[in-house]
């Protein structure tokens, strides 16, 4: 009786080993499932990305306001006529500005 148990057991074994091991078994399922998530998540994040792109572009095309936005903040032009003028925060540097020798001048853009 013991045999045929234990034979019986090797018997099932044997038979659930593709199940859990093979092509296509349980193991490969769990680990394709956890592949699929990240890539879900990542293609979410790009979405987000694509649609503030797409955003953007679209206000570029229709509205002179941000071309003016871009053009001050990252190029740092000026419309003519207008003055442009550079407030300093003094409070939190450590160093002072070294001196101008007595025999210079300052230079002041017109």
């Amino acid at each position: 009786m013991r045999v045929l148990s234990l034979a019986l057991a090797v018997l099932i074994v044997a038979l659930q080993q593709p199940l859990w091991l093979g092509k296509g078994g349980w193991l490969m399922v769990w680990k394709q499932e956890a592949e699929l998530e990240k890539a879900q998540a990542h293609n979410a994040a790009l979405q987000r990305r694509n649609m503030a792109l797409e955003a953007e572009v679209l206000d570029l095309k229709q509205g002179f306001d941000a071309i003016e936005e871009r053009a001050r903040n990252e190029l740092g032009m000026v419309k003519q006529d207008e003055l442009f003028i550079q407030v300093l925060d003094t409070t939190n540097t450590t160093t002072a500005p070294a001196p101008l020798p007595a025999d210079s001048t300052p230079v002041v853009p017109h």
